[in-house]
């Protein structure tokens, strides 16, 4: 390993354990501000030693849902080997670009039409996602991996819808369906942040991370001075009930 890979594992090592101060004091839920991921208050130990964070809930299908794909297989197979895990490394990589793709030209309909308060979330969540997606696309160069350059069809399909929205109802499908987005693209970027083989691309998540928080932060802010009702936190992946057991 050259010296810049050492230098980028310690930092990601050391971002890691970071994290729960982090999304703690980027979580907005403890004040009522909304709905927002719980702040990964502990780290399991995972099988090898180290810390891992607790993996927050995912959400149905919508912006940058593929990559749930790598998450799916991970959760079903069990701990990859090193050779399985750079594959699902690939796949992650991919499907982040797509969906940060989607993030920004939805963000930048949502300048052009928002009301005030949605066209400045809209906008920072536009630049950040641009810087991260550079960042991305980078590490996709390094491990060979063949970036998406269009959205997906799911996503297309909603950029469509929202184009023919206005006032109201254009703030309150863009706000609801972007809060699902960061909520599933959360959950696989601390998916990934525990397994990622490469250290390059572990950094990069893990600093991510807590842009999404802060994300998540702004649209819940956004929605309550618009007077727009998000859905709630879903579910943590494998949670069940009283009346499912």
């Amino acid at each position: 390993m050259n010296s810049k890979r050492m230098c980028v594992a310690t930092i990601a090592a050391g971002t890691l354990l970071l994290v729960p101060v982090l999304a703690a004091q980027t979580d907005p839920s403890a004040s009522g501000a909304g709905p927002f991921p719980q702040s990964p208050a502990t780290f399991p130990q995972s099988p090898g030693g180290g810390s891992q964070p607790a993996s927050p809930g995912g959400v149905p299908q919508s912006s940058g849902v593929q990559a749930g794909q790598a998450t799916s297989m991970r959760d079903t197979l069990g701990a990859p080997g090193q050779a399985g895990q750079q594959l699902l490394d690939k796949q992650f990589v991919r499907a982040a670009v797509q969906g940060g793709l989607a993030d920004v030209k939805l963000g930048t309909l949502a300048v052009e039409k928002g009301g005030p308060d949605v066209k400045d979330a809209a906008q920072k969540i536009v630049d950040d996602h641009t810087a991260m997606n550079k960042e991305m696309e980078t590490v996709a160069d390094a491990l060979g991996v063949m970036v998406p350059k269009k959205l997906s069809k799911e996503d297309q399909a909603e950029y469509d819808k929202l184009n023919g929205l206005s006032g109201k109802d254009f703030d309150t499908e863009y706000l609801t369906y972007i809060v699902k987005a960061h909520w599933q693209t959360l959950h696989n970027f601390y998916m990934e942040a525990t397994a990622a083989a490469d250290p390059d691309l572990q950094a990069d998540v893990v600093k991510d991370l807590g842009t999404m928080h802060q994300h998540l932060g702004l649209i819940a802010t956004t929605a309550k001075a618009e007077g727009i009702t998000l859905p709630p936190r879903p579910p943590r992946p494998g949670a069940t009930t009283t009346a499912n057991k």
